[in-house]
């Protein structure tokens, strides 16, 4: 019953976070700025084809009131709240993308002129410009926005290694070498080759190529910065390809867990489980998981296109080619792992 316990610590623990968090600070700084699931989806929400936004900037222009970020107050004494204003402080005609919208809409409510709305868009159209945000400024000078957008790309193939048949090979190769036994320091090892080094070696090399090749005036960090956020996309495809492939192979399984666990409340009439209803067949699932990466790798170049010819109008296929070649490696690397038998993760060094 130990592991039981340790969950429940560790769900009581990450809600007493939350509230002391959020009890100190304003503005939805939890959910902003530390809820690692929050973090995920603000990069995901960037490929969204949906977009709270303004619909005319004039009809702001011309609010006295400001309510999409006030919240709307009672006339009669400006504390009474009726209708909050955005949580997260932003203001809605200087907003600029989904990266720090949790799409709560108290926005949308709060304007008293219906000028906000859930508008459509093009998917990663935020990636390929740069205007000043409200909430997160430019995306060009925050380090730590790209090094979110780095390990959400790159976390995506650790992840799936992580549930492959190699992995047990590479850990018991590490163990030997390390002369360890444990499994945590591996694991600390691996993460940190592929989430720091790898990334650090394919970015910082293609930008310096892109520095002399394609003579692009941006120092070099500015550039790693600006590119990372093209591998966005490929990343996403690699999440949606891996989490695809489990729940399409095992769509089915709700029947039989459904018929066990009414079986041990004592309700039979559903009959036996029927543990052999599992899900889609794999060789159904597979070009589907590869179409989701292949979709990911035509946004990423789409956004590196666009990134380059801005920066280099004359030669911006010299600007491209290095991005290209980033983007062309890790979707072999996600094409392969997703060819790899999918393993239960389970725990190679004890015993």
């Amino acid at each position: 019953m130990v592991i039981p316990v340790a969950d429940g610590v560790e769900i009581l623990s990450y809600f007493a976070a939350i509230l002391l968090v959020d009890g100190i600070f304003k503005h939805a700084t939890f959910c902003k700025f530390i809820c690692p699931i929050g973090q995920f989806n603000f990069v995901a929400a960037t490929l969204s084809p949906l977009e709270v936004e303004v619909r005319d900037q004039q009809v702001c222009s011309s609010c006295h009131t400001k309510d999409c970020i006030r919240g709307r107050r009672e006339p009669a004494s400006d504390l009474v709240v009726l209708q909050r204003g955005c949580e997260l402080a932003l203001f809605m005609p200087a907003k600029a993308g989904n990266m720090d919208c949790t799409f709560c809409l108290d926005c949308v409510h709060a304007c008293p002129h219906d000028n906000i709305g859930i508008l459509s868009r093009l998917p990663a159209s935020e990636l390929m410009s740069d205007p000043r945000r409200s909430g997160v400024g430019f995306f060009s000078r925050r380090k730590d926005i790209a090094a979110l957008a780095i390990v959400f790309t790159f976390g995506a193939l650790v992840n799936a290694f992580g549930m492959v048949s190699p992995i047990y090979v590479v850990e018991a190769w590490l163990g030997k070498l390390m002369h360890v036994q444990r499994e945590a320091p591996i694991l600390g090892l691996i993460f940190a080759v592929f989430l720091i080094f790898e990334p650090a070696v394919l970015l910082g090399v293609a930008a310096w190529i892109t520095r002399t090749w394609g003579g692009v005036k941006r120092a070099w960090l500015p550039l790693v910065i600006r590119y990372s956020y093209s591998l966005v996309p490929l990343g996403f495809g690699m999440w949606l390809a891996h989490y695809g492939f489990h729940f399409f192979t095992g769509l089915y399984t709700i029947v039989p867990v459904t018929q066990s666990a009414l079986a041990d409340l004592g309700f039979s009439f559903l009959g036996e489980p029927r543990w052999t209803l599992v899900g889609i067949p794999k060789y159904v699932v597979e070009p589907l998981d590869f179409g989701f990466l292949m979709l990911g790798m035509a946004g990423s170049l789409m956004v590196a296109w666009h990134l380059a010819e801005e920066d280099c109008e004359k030669h911006p296929v010299r600007a491209f080619a290095p991005w290209a070649v980033v983007c062309l490696l890790l979707l072999l690397a996600s094409v392969w792992l997703m060819m790899q038998p999918m393993d239960m993760r389970a725990t190679m060094m004890a015993g």
